[in-house]
C-alpha cells in the first residue's frame, strides 16, 4: 500500500474533573498544595470514548456517561492503527493487565490507562499533571491518612458499555 493511501484517524483526550471544580478550593486547606481536580482520563478515537474503571474497560459515545461533556479536550495526534486492530488490543489489555479487579486508585487507574493506550495509538504519553496527581496527594499527611479509605474507591462512570473485565 502507498503511504499516501494511509488511513487515520484522530485521537483525543477526554479529561474530566470528578471534583466539579471542589479539589481546587479544597486542596490547599486539606492537603496544603493546589490540586487543580481530581482527574478522570478517556480516550476518544474510531467515534468511541473508551476509559477503564472498576468494572474493566468500557467504552461509550464521546460524552456519553454520567460525566457528560469533558472539562478539556487534548488533541493527541493520529493513528494509522485500524480499529479491528485496536479492539484486538484492548480484549487483551482487558483479559489481564486491566480487568476491573486490577483497579488500584492510585496505581493502576483510568489515567494509566489513558497513558498506555495514548502511546500505543499515537507514541505520545497524556498530560503530566494528570499521571502525577497520586503521587501529589500522597506525598502529603492527608493523603497519606487517607489512602486506606481512597483505595477501596472503583471509580466507575455510568453510562458505558464494558468491552471486558469481568473476572470470575
Amino acid at each position: 500500500m502507498d503511504k499516501n493511501d494511509t488511513t487515520t484517524y484522530s485521537v483525543q483526550l477526554y479529561i474530566y474533573d470528578l471534583s466539579r471544580g471542589m479539589a481546587r478550593n479544597l486542596s490547599p486547606i486539606m492537603l496544603g498544595k493546589q490540586l487543580d481536580g481530581i482527574w478522570h482520563s478517556a480516550i476518544v478515537v474510531y467515534g468511541d470514548e473508551f476509559y477503564f474503571g472498576g468494572v474493566g474497560i468500557s467504552s461509550c459515545s464521546p460524552g456519553g456517561t454520567m460525566l457528560g461533556s469533558p472539562d478539556t479536550v487534548v488533541e493527541l495526534g493520529n493513528t494509522e492503527v485500524t480499529e479491528e486492530i485496536f479492539m484486538d488490543y484492548l480484549s487483551s489489555l482487558g483479559e489481564n493487565t486491566y480487568r476491573g479487579d486490577k483497579y488500584r486508585l492510585f496505581e493502576h487507574n483510568c489515567n494509566t490507562f489513558t497513558n498506555e493506550v495514548a502511546q500505543f495509538l499515537t507514541g505520545r504519553k497524556i498530560p503530566s499533571y494528570i499521571t502525577d496527581l497520586p503521587s501529589e496527594v500522597l506525598s502529603t499527611p492527608f493523603g497519606q491518612i487517607l489512602r486506606p479509605i481512597l483505595d477501596s474507591i472503583h471509580i466507575a462512570p455510568p453510562g458505558g458499555n464494558i468491552i471486558s473485565g469481568r473476572h470470575s
